[in-house]
């Protein structure tokens, strides 16, 4: 006969978000992240995903971005050396409410991917003229 176990109840609930499984590799690409007045750019490493294979979304103020590789050569035949590895990239970020959801772009040029993160016109700095008299 098997041992009962006392299951305690919480009073409270720690909710961690759901962590999402992906079958083979998955990457985290290098980012760089710049700064002006008027907005964040995110420029991220993806090499070999097309822009029909990337997912990219905001949700309760988590930015994820994810790249799907398609295999690069026909998986036929013997690899006398197979140094590159296939695989997706995914990488998220919390973003403060400093940043406009609505206005978020991207474009993928040469396996870089930029996204525009404007700022809220709260966030935006600005200048405070001087007046004389």
């Amino acid at each position: 006969m098997a041992d009962e176990t006392a299951i305690e109840k919480r009073e409270t609930q720690d909710v961690h978000p759901t962590e999402r499984m992906r079958a083979g590799r998955t990457y985290v690409p290098n980012v760089d992240i710049l700064e002006n007045d008027q907005k964040l750019m995110l420029l991220a490493d993806m090499p070999g995903v097309k822009a029909d294979d990337l997912d990219i979304r905001y949700e309760h103020g988590e930015l994820s971005v994810h790249g799907h590789v398609q295999p690069r050569q026909d998986t036929q035949g013997n690899y006398l050396l197979r140094e590159y590895g296939v695989g997706d990239f995914y990488r998220s970020f919390q973003v403060g409410e400093g940043i406009d959801p609505t206005g978020i772009e991207a474009e993928l040029r040469d396996g870089v991917l930029m996204l525009h993160l404007p700022k809220t016109e709260q966030a935006v700095p600005r200048k405070i003229s001087v007046k004389t008299k």
